[in-house]
């Protein structure tokens, strides 16, 4: 066993006096060890029941003969550090989880470990841990929170954030507002859309390293504690089989995810996280694979905050295995990737409910032919953006607008909520990439004030920055280069003439390039916002979005 080396031995000794003084008995460390990785906090709505989660898995991993040892990591909540300086610091974080995994868990010599994971940046800073370490892994999140009721109609995080823009627009009142806020967010949870949370632990399922049931299972619910145990006990297993993160999550899992992805209509925010967990793979990754799987990926569902459907009602309908299985119809899943809780992916699906032609739409009546995210390129961004084209109004799918230029979201806001933006103006925010933001903020206050004021349908925006999946709307991300990268965002004037065609992936700046290249000989940056601390080394260190906003060494 791995944690032989901290066990066995007249060598040490000295170590194992050190385990000793925590308790642990003879028997115990004679068993393997294995790491119980737990987000848990008192910050974090879907991160507050975790040390019950981590229980129940702790239960799983004795019941299977193993010494469970738990450690935590930082999480941080997007929708409390949104629109402002806190969430530079999100997307950031990630890589912070990642280095403390694998700093504890090659230090102790762990023999497996168990993720007990929520929200955004969390669940994929653990799975690029997984791959990193590459030693026996099952993830098994907290789970979704049940949506609210308000006024007759279920609500979530996203429906307060337009509700700030409808009291600015009159559409509220802020006794609305506050009634509204009372109710959005019943319980403890990740936020119960089909947020970047959510989309995250649904593919976790798909990638084969969590177990049915891990992206839908709701938080508040005894089969959540029971998945725990279960994963306790496949780890176990994983570890008697020597079945290793990296020989599970390939190309073909990538792909798998990326299928589920576009059918469920998921988060611009995903890709970021899989550019990533395939870097930690030593796998390609490249933008284009997303439209190549998304032409032939029929969207199969529309949840909030594209619709109304909330992530408790895709698990009444059987979840992403009801998912998988619809779209197997069409060969589009390859089932026989492997999976921690089966010999084969195809075994999490073989038995699930039929698509309901509701939540989960039939393959053959979808409710759109292509999937529900799409890259653009062009001369306004030759590296990629991307976009939640499942969100997109039918009449912005293809448009012209005139630009409207911030470099920060905090101006864009302002302006939005002051009346200066107007039906077919394009906003552009930028200076908020990985480099600029520093940290590739989330946009989620600009297009939720969009939607509040009633403009979501008129008005496009685009940013170097991304978009929470709480997103809706001609809300375009990830423009690569970044500004800060002296990308061709940064030349943007207002007034300019910007070209959208989502359905054929451009998007354009409708200057000639001998207007382009005298606006880059005269370009100047700004001065870095953040010029301290960790996110000093980390605007020095990190990679363009598409890339995955991953860090190199230079």
């Amino acid at each position: 066993m791995r944690s032989d080396t901290i066990k066995k031995g007249m060598e040490r000794a000295p170590q194992r006096a050190l385990l000793n003084s925590m308790g642990y008995t003879g028997q115990e460390l004679n068993q393997p060890l294995i790491a119980v990785v737990n987000s848990a906090n008192e910050v974090v709505p879907g991160h507050v029941h975790l040390p019950k989660i981590a229980a129940a898995a702790k239960s799983g991993i004795r019941m299977a003969g193993g010494t469970p040892m738990e450690f935590s990591t930082i999480g941080i909540c997007d929708g409390i550090a949104m629109n402002h300086s806190g969430m530079h610091y999100s997307l950031a974080s990630r890589e912070l989880i990642a280095d403390s995994i694998e700093s504890m868990v090659e230090a102790h010599c762990f023999d497996a470990m168990v993720l007990v994971t929520n929200c955004d940046k969390i669940t994929p800073g653990m799975l690029m841990a997984a791959l990193r370490v590459n030693i026996p892994t099952v993830m098994v999140s907290g789970g979704p929170m049940l949506a609210g009721e308000f006024q007759d109609k279920k609500v979530d995080l996203s429906s307060t954030f337009v509700g700030v823009g409808a009291v600015k627009s009159g559409a509220m009142t802020g006794e609305e507002l506050d009634d509204l806020v009372s109710k959005a967010c019943p319980g403890c949870g990740s936020c119960a859309g089909m947020f970047t949370a959510n989309t995250m632990n649904c593919l976790a399922e798909v990638m084969g390293l969590a177990l049915p049931g891990n992206g839908t299972i709701l938080a508040i619910s005894a089969e959540r504690e029971r998945l725990a145990k279960n994963a306790g006990v496949k780890v176990m297993e994983n570890l008697q089989k020597g079945r290793l993160p990296r020989e599970i999550i390939t190309k073909q899992a990538l792909k798998n995810a990326l299928t589920v992805d576009t059918a469920l209509g998921g988060s611009t925010n995903t890709i970021l996280h899989l550019a990533a967990i395939a870097n930690e793979a030593g796998i390609d990754f490249e933008l284009d694979m997303l439209n190549e799987v998304s032409s032939r990926t029929p969207q199969l569902c529309v949840l909030s905050p594209a619709g109304d459907f909330r992530i408790e009602d895709l698990g009444r309908a059987g979840g992403i295995p009801a998912v998988m299985k619809e779209l197997d119809k069409h060969e589009l899943i390859d089932g026989s990737a492997p999976a921690v809780g089966s010999e084969k992916i195809a075994d999490y699906y073989r038995n699930a409910l039929s698509a309901d032609g509701r939540v989960i739409h039939r393959i053959d009546e979808p409710y759109r032919d292509t999937g529900g995210l799409s890259i653009l390129f062009g001369n306004l961004t030759p590296e990629g953006a991307i976009v939640k084209q499942g969100a997109v109004a039918d009449n912005m799918l293809q448009t012209e607008g005139t630009a409207r230029v911030f470099n920060s979201e905090e101006e864009a806001v302002k302006a939005i909520l002051e009346n200066y933006i107007q039906p077919g103006d394009v906003v552009i925010i930028r200076y908020e990439g990985p480099k600029g933001g520093p940290g590739m903020r989330e946009m989620l206050a600009a297009t939720s004030a969009l939607s509040g004021m009633g403009l979501d349908k008129d008005v496009s925006l685009i940013t170097d920055g991304r978009f929470s999946g709480a997103t809706k709307g001609a809300a375009i991300g990830h423009v690569s280069p970044e500004a800060a990268e002296k990308g061709p965002i940064a030349i943007v004037e207002d007034g300019d003439i910007i070209y959208i065609d989502i359905t054929n992936r451009k998007l354009e700046l409708k200057i000639s390039k001998e207007q382009m290249d005298k606006r880059f000989l005269n370009l100047e940056l700004p001065v870095p916002k953040i010029n301290h601390g960790y996110l000093k080394r980390y605007s020095r260190m990190v990679t363009s979005a598409s890339k995955g906003a991953i860090l190199e060494v230079e």
